[in-house]
């Protein structure tokens, strides 16, 4: 379908980070300017909750959220941001770690993963598995009830698929995992890659930039790197995954769900036509970002 009339007001008044010279600026000078974040009032209220409260698993920084006022067990639901693995942050993406509380009735968890390239890959996919770990290791200090999934949009997407191929491997069963415009393949040249190329709020050239910074030298094949690549991806957990029409990772995000369906892993996949890259933490600017909430919050619901 034609672009949304959303989405064409948003890259409309957007500047694209390559246009503004994205390689030009280091990552310290972007995360000062996405932090500072114009599209905050577009990201959800922050509503207050009975439990917010910043911890660590391990080294790692976590912030916990729970909606529920009781302290007996609930599912948790484990959140990666994204942010190409080299901005975002827990404190900008708490609108979203409360809207999920809220929505799922779960405790949350917010990883606040190390970034690049000051910690290059795999620092990120290493905290997201020790954050898992400890979930797993510690459930009564999470409130935990056992039943664990993980989320993440765009690089957390990524995250989220390396921590659940890594927790089948260990033996450790996730409830579901939700992948919404994930990264699953940094080789960059599925036909998305093509046809969205620039101008639609992420363009090819950005993800190259964010790759570089975060992958280095790494090999592309390597499956902590590109999830798309597992060599067998039978047992994983349950998965939904959301994709932007047009978006540069539509492509990779539904080759992995049909690959999924393909192993007997029980998938869901709902493209978002006329969305752009982004939309998803952005309801204030886009009335699919509520459906697309309502509609994440009732797969977790249903597997947790």
């Amino acid at each position: 379908m034609p672009l949304h009339p959303q989405a064409r007001d948003y890259v409309a008044q957007a500047t694209s980070d390559s246009d503004a010279g994205l390689s030009a600026l280091s990552p310290a000078e972007i995360r000062e300017m996405r932090e500072q974040d114009p599209l905050a009032p577009h990201r959800g209220p922050l509503t207050k909750l009975p439990f917010v409260r910043d911890e660590r698993a391990g080294e790692v920084p976590i912030r916990i959220y729970r909606a529920d006022p009781g302290d007996g067990p609930l599912p948790v639901v484990v959140y990666f941001h994204g942010g190409g693995w080299v901005f975002g942050s827990v404190k900008r993406n708490d609108a979203t770690g409360r809207d999920l509380a809220i929505r799922t009735g779960s405790v949350v968890v917010s990883v606040d993963y190390r970034l690049a390239p000051e910690d290059p890959f795999p620092a990120a996919a290493d905290d997201a598995w020790t954050v898992v770990r400890d979930i797993f290791a510690r459930p009564a200090f999470y409130q935990s009830n056992g039943s664990v999934a993980v989320v993440g949009d765009s690089a957390g997407g990524n995250l989220a698929a390396v921590a659940a191929w890594q927790a089948r491997d260990a033996g450790l069963t996730l409830a579901h995992q939700v992948l919404v415009y994930p990264v699953l393949d940094v080789a960059m040249d599925t036909p998305s890659y093509t046809e969205f190329a620039k101008g639609l709020g992420l363009d090819a050239a950005d993800m190259a930039w964010f790759v570089q910074q975060y992958a280095a030298d790494a090999d592309p094949a390597d499956p902590c790197l590109s999830p798309l690549r597992l060599p067998d991806v039978a047992g994983l957990a349950p998965a939904t995954l959301v994709t932007a029409e047009y978006d540069v990772l539509r492509d990779e995000g539904e080759r992995y769900a049909a690959r999924l369906a393909e192993a007997g892993v029980p998938v869901e996949l709902r493209r978002y036509d006329g969305m752009v890259h982004g939309f998803y933490v952005l309801p204030g600017l886009f009335d699919p970002a509520v459906e697309a909430r309502d509609y994440v919050a009732e797969r977790l619901r249903a597997s947790l």
